[in-house]
């Protein structure tokens, strides 16, 4: 009985490496998972082949069913790779944000204060979450309410987000999501009494692949207010993507590829054409982790702006991030500084 509680053991283990490293084809990896199941039924003994109390069992349907659940990324993050990479920590304002969290009663407070152009604003925000639900609550210097509510797994793979803004009372949105081993679904509502609006996505492929298309519809006026297509590319060191966006005035293609196996280090290459202006915008950056506390990132486009940015762990969990901008075309010109410091417990 102990050799063949060995043998059980290795062909599980077996089939689970081959899941990680490397991955396999995506042609393959449902048909992987499900190969985990059958490897472990035909090597128990026919005593307890189909017990549902043997340990072996439960842990091959769960290894089984985390594989399929995986599907194609929803449409909003076809390109965020790259676009975060460019975006992402730069800024020319002054931002201060602390965060507070009590784990017994899952409550995390948030306050943070920024100087954008001479304006100066603050706000205070608050979230709860209880159980597989999201509240958040936050309130700003101009006497805002902003309220989102997030339900997780209401249906099936189903989640559904409910936001307002006060005193704004047609600023309220109904998000729905779904998402499948194949395909994901978003679906949007703007709860505004004159005009109404629909925005839907849908994208199909899998984890390595996925193409979707997006659109947006004004319920009064009887018109399209967008359309968007796109489609994604995902390799264990790299990423894809072309976007048709602006009703098909613009096209967007980027990629980024880690240079090393630790991925602390990435370069990223973005072209945008612009039809009704015949416009050109190029725009290449990259980042490398120093070490686990501090990172650098820069960028410079065809226009000439150069822009870098350095964010450094000062204590656990908490950042400072000082970024900056100039016009090589127009040196004359100010340069841009941004600093944001986030304390966190």
């Amino acid at each position: 009985e102990i050799g063949k509680y060995k043998t059980e053991i290795s062909g599980l283990l077996i089939v689970s490496n081959f899941h990680s490293s490397p991955p396999p084809p995506h042609h393959l990896s449902q048909f992987s998972s499900l190969s985990i199941c059958f490897i472990s039924l035909r090597l128990f003994p026919p005593s307890i082949a189909f017990s549902s109390t043997h340990p072996l069992l439960p842990l091959s349907l769960s290894l089984s069913l985390a594989t399929m659940s995986k599907g194609p990324e929803i449409f909003a993050n076809i390109g965020k790779k790259a676009r975060d990479l460019l975006t992402a920590g730069y800024s020319s304002d002054q931002k201060f944000t602390v965060s507070t969290y009590s784990g017994p009663v899952g409550v995390a407070l948030t306050s943070t204060a920024s100087n954008k152009g001479g304006l100066s604003t603050g706000d205070i925000g608050v979230v709860h979450k209880y159980k597989n639900h999201i509240f958040d609550v936050k309130v700003d210097t101009l006497s805002n309410i902003a309220t989102t509510l997030t339900f997780s797994d209401i249906l099936p793979s189903t989640k559904a987000v409910v936001s307002f803004k006060l005193p704004d009372y047609n600023s309220g949105k109904l998000e729905v999501l779904y998402s499948h081993h194949h395909a994901t679904f978003t679906s949007a509502v703007a709860l505004h009494q004159q005009s109404p609006a629909v925005d839907v996505s849908v994208t199909v492929g899998t984890t390595g692949i996925a193409f979707g298309a997006e659109a947006g519809y004004n319920t009064t006026s009887g018109s399209f207010t967008k359309y968007t297509a796109g489609i994604s590319i995902t390799k264990p060191d790299a990423y894809a993507s072309v976007i048709l966006g602006d009703k098909g005035d613009t096209i967007t293609a980027s990629y980024t590829h880690h240079l090393d196996e630790s991925k602390r280090s990435a370069a990223v290459g973005e072209i945008m054409r612009r039809f009704s202006t015949n416009e050109n915008t190029f725009t290449v950056g990259g980042s490398h982790a120093i070490d686990h506390l501090t990172l650098i990132k820069g960028k410079l486009n065809n226009h000439g702006k150069l822009a870098a940015l350095l964010q450094h762990e000062v204590i656990p969990k908490s950042l400072m991030t000082i970024s900056g901008e100039i016009d090589t075309k127009a040196l004359e010109k100010h340069p841009k500084f941004g600093v944001a410091i986030a304390l966190r417990p």
